[in-house]
Order: structure tokens, then sequence, then C-alpha cells
């Protein structure tokens, strides 16, 4: 986009009529082993996201939430490789494009938002100059108008006196502020989508539900996918129009959001909720007995799972369609 406008100002799309911005398909992502076959930590990843939707992906630490926002960013850390599955941009299945080739740019098409702001902001360079300059890079505008939009952005996600923001220095913010300042950054050339990497975990509430509300808004007016990516179900419930539960690298459910909490399916998901809600008796009454040792089940949660049955031993469970727009994994799923 190289247009005079400061920000980019465009009508409302909804999630039922976009076409899909991301769609991927058996996304299998493996590390090797020394003398061991290779170690499979996502494995077969299906998830879609179109223009004006924002899906929460939720699951504990070490589910393989960030490892997948890295493949879909081609950027998979360590040794790790993409071993299976296509991920298709806008149509274009660009899962063996080379960098160099590829017509997705990150940064422009795709912007990623973490949770750590003072690391992602450079603390040499003023605020406005951090934006302008992304701005420049990606779009092509005169110092003017990138001054312009950069100024434009910093009002549109609330800096307060965003005139004198523009020259202030990374250390000069606090954490709420600069994670605002990096939403701007990654708004500011209107990608495609946008990845929000457990983004406002270190923020206080307060704050969070500042931040969240107006990227959200920001998203919603914009027109872009919006991938969520956290630990805490709770958000969701507020800010995703769409659930997809992972547990140690594969989906588990997917729902939309009002039936996904009015009647999860999965047990996982059951104890998503009643860590959520900090009931120790809806815990207790969800956690099964561990198997004994060496027995290894076809369905990776059924050592945790109060519904397992022989068939869960031996067979691993599909995703399955249970209702439009709703997939669970499990033999047994809570239906009724």
């Amino acid at each position: 986009m190289t247009d005079m406008t400061p920000l980019p100002v465009s009508t409302p799309i909804t999630a039922e009529t976009a076409p899909p911005v991301l769609d991927l398909r058996g996304i299998t992502v493996a590390y090797p082993r020394h003398d061991a076959p290779p170690q499979v930590v996502l494995d077969g990843i299906d998830l879609t996201i179109r223009g004006g939707e924002m899906v929460g992906l939720v699951g504990e630490t070490g589910a393989g939430k960030t490892l997948l926002a890295r493949a879909i960013l081609g950027n998979i850390p360590g040794d790790g490789r993409l071993t299976g599955g296509t991920l298709a941009y806008r149509g274009q299945d660009i899962t063996r494009i080379a960098e160099d080739d590829s017509p997705v740019r990150p940064g422009r098409d795709i912007a990623l938002i973490v949770s750590n702001p003072r690391r992602e902001l450079n603390p040499v360079l003023t605020v406005g100059d951090q934006i302008t300059n992304v701005i420049r890079h990606h779009l092509g505008l005169p110092k003017d108008k990138a001054e312009a939009r950069a100024l434009a952005m910093l009002k549109a996600v609330a800096i307060p006196d965003p005139e004198r923001r523009m020259k202030a220095w990374p250390h000069e913010l606090s954490g709420g502020m600069a994670q605002r300042v990096v939403i701007a950054i990654a708004l500011a050339c209107t990608p495609e989508l946008v990845i929000s990497d457990d983004a406002t975990s270190a923020l206080d509430v307060t704050v969070q539900l500042q931040v969240l509300e107006m990227l959200q808004a920001l998203v919603r007016e914009q027109g872009v996918a919006g991938l969520f990516i956290t630990r805490d179900i709770a958000i969701t419930a507020h800010f995703s129009d769409r659930l997809v539960i992972l547990y140690r690298g594969e989906v588990v459910e997917e729902a939309p959001r009002d039936a996904f909490f009015d009647r999860p399916q999965h047990p996982y998901s059951i104890l998503l909720l009643a860590a959520f809600a900090h009931s120790e008796e809806m815990r207790a009454r969800w956690t099964a007995e561990p198997l004994p040792a060496g027995v290894k089940p076809a369905c990776r949660f059924a050592d945790r799972c109060v519904r397992r049955q022989d068939r869960c031993l031996t067979e691993r469970p599909a995703l399955r369609e249970t209702a439009p727009g709703r997939r669970v994994r499990c033999h047994f799923p809570v239906e009724g």
C-alpha cells in the first residue's frame, strides 16, 4: 500500500464472507535425534484463518503454540524441519517456495507481536524513528508521509500525547506503553495476518485488558486475520471468535467461542476450564490415575483422561467433525 492516507480506512469484513488468509493442512514439524527417529513436535496441524476473524490458539507451555507461529513465518528454530503438510497464503501454496521468492513479506504481510516488547524495540532509536523506518522500508513512502502515518498509528493505539511520544526513547516507556508501540509497528503497514504470541501476559491486568481491546478493535477495523496465542483460556472468551486447543503438538478441539464455552467436548478442554475456574473439585473429577509405567497409549491424552477406554490405548483418535464448525480428537467426546 503506497497511498497518502496516514492510516487505512476500510469497511469491516466479516469472517463468514472473507476468503482464507491462512490455510494450514497437515503441518508437521520434526527435530532430528541421535540414534533415534526424528521427534515430531507438531503433528498434522490444520488451521484456517479468515480476514476479520480472531482465532484463539490455547494450550499449556510446550504444546507447540510458538513453534506453530514460527512455522507460519517460515522461521522454525534450531534444527527443526517442516516434514509434512502445506501452507497456503491467500490461496497460494507457499510451502516450498524459497524465502527470496515467497510472496509473503514478514513485517508487511504477516506481523508477529511477542510478549517482551522491550526486546523488540531498538534502544538507540526514538519511537517515531522506529515506526517511520518500518513504514518507509515496507511501503516506500517519503519521510514526511511515513512520519504522518507513524503519528496516526500512535494515536490509533491510544498512546497519550503521541506527538511527544514520537520523540521518546524506549527506556522512557512503561511496559504497557512499550507494548502499544510494538503493536503500532506491527499494524503500521496493514498486514494481512497479525500473530499475537502471549503478547500481553507480562502486563498488569488492567493494562492487559486495554491493550487487548485496542488490538481487537484495530484488527476488526482493518479486516485482517488474527491469531491470538495464549495459555490463558479465559482471555479467549472475550477476544476470540473461534478456539483451537493444542495438546502435545496436535489439535484436540476446535469450535466457535460461544459453543466451546457452553459445551466443551474434549476432556483436556474441560481441564483447562477447571484451571481457569480454580476449581479443585472439577480438576480432580476430570483427572485420571496415571497409566502403568511403560504403557504408551495411542491417544496422547489418555494418560490424563478420565474417559479413556481400551480403544484409546490402541487407536489414535482422528480429528473429526461433531457439528458444523466443531471438531474434536477423541473417541469418546463429552456430548449432551
